[in-house]
């Protein structure tokens, strides 16, 4: 999926009670989130003077919400949403697990640098759960998922050299060229239909639980994300965690030396494995992706077919 560096936000000046200028961010017609509350009466700016969830930035940068007619400072979130202020979420989900994947880890600096295994791969292992990530990965269901999308040691017959990543979108694999005429392959979700691309690209950064920041366009068309963004350092996003739709790694894809803004990485959908549904990135069981990020270099040449 996308995603932008920080493009500016299309503005639309709204006046306070007291004068100052503050714009909405997002789209003319959608704001950031859906409106809650009581619109029942009309202020000068059109929008009433209730409560809503969008968002509002003044001169200086600064957000703000609109809480009983006034201009509040915003703040990051720093809980999980209820669930009666989502009725997207999941009322059976497992609430500890919700509140440890909203929060980030006790030290932003602990990353797991795990070992690279070369064994035979044994599927039980390897899509077991992971404990000690600084979020959870919950186990994989392989026995009910297509064989031909889990990890494999297969052959290799082509011409490019160890380290290459090959991505046949037809076929749904991703294949990381390694020596002696081996190969290690993995299931993944392609671009649907209008989002597919093909060409020669280059990892230029990886990312451990990373930050999502998803185009304006996409916020402003989707209410759940819309209600689950907020401001990091970069702009409005998602931040790493459980709920993040990058997962747990993230590989960024660049040519001639610009984002392409596709990745390789991690997904919540696992089920999509195999299909054509992303919006141009690669993505991969969780498992998966940790698996090739201990194996792929920085710099490395990333082959997409047509």
């Amino acid at each position: 999926m996308p995603e932008r560096s920080n493009p500016p936000f299309n503005r639309r000046t709204l006046l306070s009670g007291a004068g100052a200028a503050l714009t909405i961010l997002g789209s003319p017609l959608t704001a950031l989130a859906q409106v809650r509350g009581r619109l029942s009466l009309e202020s000068d700016d059109g929008y009433g003077p209730y409560d809503d969830d969008r968002l509002y930035r003044d001169d200086a940068g600064r957000l703000y919400r609109r809480r009983g007619g006034r201009y509040e400072p915003y703040r990051e979130r720093t809980s999980a949403p209820r669930f009666e202020d989502d009725p997207d979420a999941d009322p059976y989900a497992d609430p500890n697990a919700r509140r440890r994947a909203a929060q980030p880890p006790a030290n932003q600096g602990d990353q797991v640098s795990r070992p690279v295994d070369n064994g035979p791969i044994d599927y039980a292992r390897a899509y077991a759960a992971i404990t000690d990530e600084p979020f959870p990965v919950y186990a994989f269901n392989w026995r009910k998922a297509n064989p031909l999308f889990l990890r494999q040691e297969i052959a290799y017959t082509g011409t490019e050299p160890p380290g290459t990543i090959v991505v046949d979108p037809r076929a749904h694999h991703l294949t990381l060229v390694q020596a002696n005429g081996r190969a290690r392959r993995y299931g993944v979700g392609v671009g649907k239909q209008g989002f597919s691309w093909s060409g020669v690209s280059t990892v230029n950064s990886k990312q451990m639980w990373p930050d999502w920041y998803p185009p304006k366009e996409m916020i402003a068309r989707t209410p759940k994300l819309a209600r689950s963004v907020s401001q990091l350092q970069s702009g409005l996003g998602v931040p790493g965690g459980s709920r993040n739709p990058l997962g747990a790694r993230a590989h960024y894809l660049w040519q001639d030396n610009k984002d392409t803004l596709y990745r390789i990485h991690g997904t919540l959908e696992p089920e999509t494995i195999g299909l054509s549904v992303s919006s141009g990135c690669i993505r991969m069981i969780n498992q998966d992706v940790i698996d090739l990020y201990g194996r792929v270099e920085i710099g490395s040449r990333v082959v997409v077919l047509t």
